[in-house]
């Protein structure tokens, strides 16, 4: 017979506490945290087959999608639809939640079928970034949105700001073009001022022109990502001319 969740969380009481206090939320009921943080490999070596985290990480999918959006929502106003979406989908994908695993170190915390622990299992960022999305969906069942609204926003908040750099950063290119087309009906050209270093360590500065007028300049390792750079640094100026 194997072990059942009201046995795991007798058995893992110690545990259990100690992940607690690592998430700053004590549970009312232990066997949602319990059931959050038993991957199916473990469930069914112990003949529970159907009483692992799935569930709730589904439920924890959908809470994140939720609590990020309205967050990005209410702190972006400036940010169109599709940059809010993209901006979302790079803090809630697997990496990412991996990451945000790794943190609270989930993986030492999981209780995982004996093969899946021989071949690292509590490391892979697939099985992490679930269990991390099953421990959310766990919070919010126990304890309801506005509680589990806060736990997601003190981890999350500090990722933010670094997201949001890298998405615009990316996207900038993209974005001045279309303000100017949109506006002008014309593309920005970019121009390489310099190209200094050894080949295996280049570094380009390149300028965002208009009409013969230097928009912005970004320097970095590839032209590509210094065009990035120079666009992003563009729109900055040119948000600064519209304020």
């Amino acid at each position: 017979m194997g072990k059942d969740i009201d046995s795991l969380v007798r058995i893992n009481k110690q545990r259990l506490t100690e992940f607690e206090r690592i998430l700053g939320y004590r549970f009312t009921d232990l066997r949602l945290l319990q059931r959050a943080l038993v991957h199916s490999s473990f469930a069914f070596e112990q003949t529970q087959s159907g009483k692992d985290n799935e569930k709730l990480e589904f439920l924890g999918d959908a809470v994140l999608d939720l609590v990020i959006g309205h967050m990005l929502f209410l702190r972006y106003k400036d940010l169109r639809e599709g940059e809010l979406t993209k901006l979302r989908a790079s803090l809630v994908n697997e990496q990412h939640l991996a990451k945000m695993a790794r943190e609270i170190e989930l993986g030492s915390f999981l209780s995982l079928g004996k093969g899946e622990d021989a071949s690292h299992g509590r490391e892979k960022s697939s099985i992490l970034s679930c269990g991390y999305e099953a421990v959310i969906g766990a919070v919010f069942e126990d304890g309801g949105y506005q509680t589990a609204s806060e736990i997601i926003e003190g981890f999350f908040l500090p990722a933010v700001e670094e997201k949001k750099e890298e998405l615009l950063i990316a996207d900038s290119k993209s974005r001045l073009q279309e303000l100017l087309q949109e506006k002008h009906n014309e593309a920005p050209q970019y121009r390489v001022d310099a190209e200094e270093g050894p080949s295996h360590q280049k570094l380009f500065t390149v300028s965002a022109c208009f009409k013969e007028r230097v928009l912005g300049t970004g320097q970095a390792g590839s032209k590509k990502e210094a065009e990035q750079r120079a666009a992003a640094d563009a729109l900055v100026g040119l948000a600064k001319v519209q304020e």
